[in-house]
């Protein structure tokens, strides 16, 4: 019997779905697919780091199960994210034979779970798929809510369709397996939730902090947590017309800095998102709009973390600020060429700003850039 610390469903009628929580859960797939889905043929995509690590104990849980399955293999790293592994993608899926009524698993962190989301998609004309993340990034953001896609040469995630997965299984134990680094990238989506609207959040983090990092129960109860907030705002905005749009604190200013640093190791997603929550209440307190205290306090906590709060921690050198500007103003959040970001006016009162003016962000960026 698989053990599951904690069910988060979310509720979106026929495209409703459970998220599963706990220690071992890829050790007990095979049972829980061969349950819900009888029948299926399954087509695992992975990128060759979690296939090392993870890919054996789903292999053998599925065999267990008796549940025919073939594994497509990726790079690692957001390059990954691309028209040409999108191809890749598709064309072994399709050379497996699985058919349209057969299910995809996205087994990795979020550049496998946008990127076989996406092949699934559009694949047979949609194939239904199962995310199984092993990031802390992937199972507190990028599993939940059916947002897949690709990178383009004009800006992150630009390319995509709204596809929600059948289920989430998120192992905890896979968490124990990641570098320090990626652990920290994920821990910022944690943090953003706290910022977004849920001030006692932020709290309790700053406190059990400790903690979450070691692995202890409060690991489980955070993304549990995360997982219950997300679902919510996605019942209520599923494809991203209004209050979902919230989720993106950070990623305007942390897209573009991924951008000009070509999608690399660089800078990880979530040391991007990491940075801009950082400017985005720097930039609310310049407007006028957020107490100066509170961009200090989430710096600091983002630090202890272990993660960049400023663009000058970002090897390297960065473009101009005329380029971060043109790459903020193809983000997805832009209306008819007006900027739009998330700002906000304190600690957990992230609100949506339209027609923000351009002249004032290339002002900003420029004090900013080290």
């Amino acid at each position: 019997m698989a053990e599951i610390d904690h069910t988060v469903h979310v509720a979106l009628g026929e495209r409703a779905y459970d998220i599963l929580i706990g220690p071992r859960l890829l050790d007990e797939a095979g049972a829980l697919l061969a349950e819900r889905f009888p029948g299926r043929r399954y087509g695992i995509v992975t990128d060759e780091h979690v296939a090392k690590a993870q890919l054996p104990r789903l292999a053998a849980s599925l065999d267990a199960a008796g549940l025919e399955h073939e594994t497509i293999v990726l790079p690692a790293g957001e390059s990954t994210k691309s028209y040409q592994k999108l191809e890749t993608v598709v064309e072994g899926l399709l050379a497996a034979r699985l058919e349209r009524g057969d299910l995809v698993i996205a087994l990795g962190g979020g550049v496998i779970g946008d990127l076989a989301g996406f092949a699934s998609a559009i694949t047979r004309r949609g194939m239904d798929f199962v995310q199984m993340p092993t990031s802390l990034l992937a199972q507190v953001d990028s599993s939940v809510g059916g947002k897949t896609g690709i990178n383009s040469a004009h800006g992150k995630n630009l390319v995509g369709a709204f596809h929600q997965p059948k289920l989430v299984l998120a192992d905890l134990s896979t968490l124990k397996t990641l570098p320090p680094r990626q652990f920290a990238a994920g821990y910022a989506e944690v943090a953003k939730y706290g910022l977004i609207d849920d001030p006692g959040f932020f709290d309790w983090l700053e406190t059990h902090f400790d903690d979450i990092r070691d692995g202890g129960p409060s690991l489980g109860e955070a993304v549990a947590r995360c997982c219950a907030h997300k679902a919510r705002v996605v019942i209520e905005d599923e494809r991203e017309t209004g209050v979902r749009a919230l989720l993106n604190l950070g990623h305007t200013f942390g897209h573009a800095l991924e951008k000009d640093t070509g999608y690399s190791d660089r800078l990880l997603h979530g040391e991007g998102v990491s940075i801009g929550m950082v400017l985005a209440h720097t930039f609310s307190t310049r407007l006028g709009l957020a107490p100066g205290q509170d961009a200090g306090r989430v710096a600091a906590h983002l630090r202890r973390a272990g993660l960049p709060t400023t663009m000058a921690e970002i090897p390297g050198a960065l473009g101009s600020t005329e380029s971060l500007l043109a790459a903020i103003a193809q983000d997805k959040k832009v209306q008819r060429g007006a900027l739009t970001f998330i700002l906000t006016r304190g600690i957990g009162q992230a609100f949506i700003e339209h027609g923000v003016d351009p002249q004032a962000v290339h002002a900003f960026l420029e004090e900013m850039r080290p």
